[in-house]
Formats: structure tokens, sequence, C-alpha cells
């Protein structure tokens, strides 16, 4: 449902359900704004108030913030904030804001900062005494996680793992010992590969692989690691924005990994130096190494 901007001088609006609505003034200072992971519906009316009464849009990738803006018939300024232009144009947005701006940033979907631009503007708003504001709204991290079927009561968000199999499964390896749900963001001609990975190095561990949230080809494929790596391998190229969560380790499973790697440790340490025993154990249970060095010293501390 589009709408044409509203005519020069009148007060700033956005239109919905049909109907044109008055946005609400607004405040001085940055304004992060969650934005739509792909159903356009998916935005709250402070958001689009928000949006409608900034002096300017701070856009990841104006092409695409101009569509949702014209879809609420929303007429104000995009600019470009990214990767490669943030250097040049944060002492620009400070300068604005100094002076009174009243300024919104948003990414090309869903919540600002998370695996996108954003994160030193913010510290640097923060650093200077300006104001900053949260407007929440859609996560493609927590739909996915929702949606999963796997425990949601802790959870650690990894973003994108490396490209290269060695280092992602020696990044999965440091990951493996924390206590609860794993989230990443994944390429699609990645996918097979990583989920392969990923069982290579947690096991037959629970997890699933959600795709194109809340568009029209929303899919969740839930199992075992091996089963996902599977039929990821012998499926067509997944498409689309995919998030993969995976269970967190078993405690029981955990404990005995523990209780195996101090025995490992203590049978080291009474043969070698204590960087030798750290080097032997951690090349033979794939740990990291820094993980079994602190481990090492607790043992040799505890008398």
């Amino acid at each position: 449902m589009s709408s044409a901007p509203p005519p020069v001088g009148r007060a700033p609006s956005y239109a919905a359900f049909g109907l044109r609505a008055e946005a609400e003034p607004l405040a001085p200072g940055l304004h992060i704004v969650a934005t739509p992971i792909g159903n356009l519906k998916d935005i709250s009316f402070r958001a689009l108030s928000t949006l409608a009464a900034a002096d300017a849009v701070l856009a990841e990738d104006t092409r695409t913030s101009k569509t949702l803006l014209a879809h609420y018939g929303i007429a104000t300024p995009l600019l470009p904030y990214h990767e490669h232009n943030a250097a040049q144009m944060r002492p620009k947005v400070l300068e604005r804001l100094r002076q009174g701006g009243k300024l919104a940033l948003i990414s090309d979907a869903g919540t600002p900062l998370v695996s996108d631009p954003g994160y030193k503007l913010v510290a640097e708003v923060v650093a200077e005494g300006l104001p900053v504001t949260g407007i929440p709204g859609p996560s493609a991290v927590l739909a996915a996680l929702v949606l999963a079927g796997l425990p949601t009561d802790r959870f650690f968000f990894e973003g994108f793992l490396p490209p290269k199999s060695a280092a992602r499964k020696g990044r999965l390896t440091e990951l493996s010992a924390i206590p609860g749900t794993l989230v990443f963001f994944e390429s699609p001609r990645r996918l097979a590969e990583m989920l392969a990975d990923a069982a290579a190095v947690l096991g037959a561990r629970p997890g699933a692989v959600a795709r194109e949230l809340t568009k029209y080809y929303e899919t969740v494929r839930r199992g075992a690691l091996p089963e996902l790596a599977t039929h990821y391998a012998e499926a067509e190229e997944a498409r689309g924005e995919i998030v993969v969560v995976i269970g967190p380790p078993d405690a029981s499973a955990a404990a005995a990994q523990g209780d195996t790697l101090d025995e490992a440790l203590r049978t080291a340490l009474a043969k070698v130096s204590l960087k030798e025993a750290v080097a032997q154990v951690a090349a033979a249970s794939g740990q990291p190494r820094r993980m079994v060095y602190a481990r090492a010293l607790e043992l040799t501390r505890t008398p």
C-alpha cells in the first residue's frame, strides 16, 4: 500500500491501512530503528512515525530502504551509511547531532548493528553524551531462535563463520563448550559445507535451518546436524537469507569431556612441562589451546 508523500509545508506523516497519519514530534538524537526482515507489515507505528519525523534516515542501502519508505508514503531524505563510507560519514552525522539534529539509523533489514554497520557510530554518539534511542522490532536472530524448537534460555549469536573449512572448524571447536544454543548467519552457497563441518565438530546435536523468514517461501528444516548436512549436500542450493540454529551441548557429555580432558592433562603434566602438556592435549583433543591452558593452570594450582 503505497501513498504519495505529503505536499511541501505539511507536517511529517506516513500512510497505513489506506489512511495518512501525522508523525509525532521527534526528540533530537540518533534513533536506531528496526525494520522488516521480509514482510513489510512487520513494522511498528512507532518506527513509521520516527522515520517520518526524522530530518534524515541513515540507510545501509538507500535503494532497498527507498522501497520501504515509499510503501508507507514517507518523504524523509535518505543518506547512505555503510561499511565503505562510515569513516567519512561519522563526523558529519555527529556534527548534525551536536546541532540538535534528529536522525534515524536503519539497516537493509532487521535490527541495526546486528551483523550490520553502526556500532562505531553509536559508540561515538554515546561517548559524546548525545542522545540515542532504540525503536525495537524485527530480528532474524530472534525469529529463527523461537522457530527452531531449541532451548532459548541461553543463546550465543556468532554471525557468519569463516568461509574456509579449516578456520570454520577451528571456530566451531572454540564455540563447542558454550552452554547455550548457537545462532549463525550463513551464505546459501556455503550452507552444506558449514553443516558438514558443524556435524564433524559438534556431533549429532539438534539443529534448524531457517530460510527466508517472514517471506512467502519461509521454511524451517529441523533435525540432527548430520541429517541436515546430508539433506543440503544432496538438495538444490538453498536460496535467500539463512539462519542456522544449533542446540547446546548435552550436559552429561560436556561433563564427561571435561573429566577426560582433566585426566589427559594430569597424565601429561606428570611427564612434561606445562607448555608441552598443553600442546599435546590440545592437539589430541582438538580443544582450543587457550582453553586447555586455562584448565591446566587450574589443575596445577589445586592442592
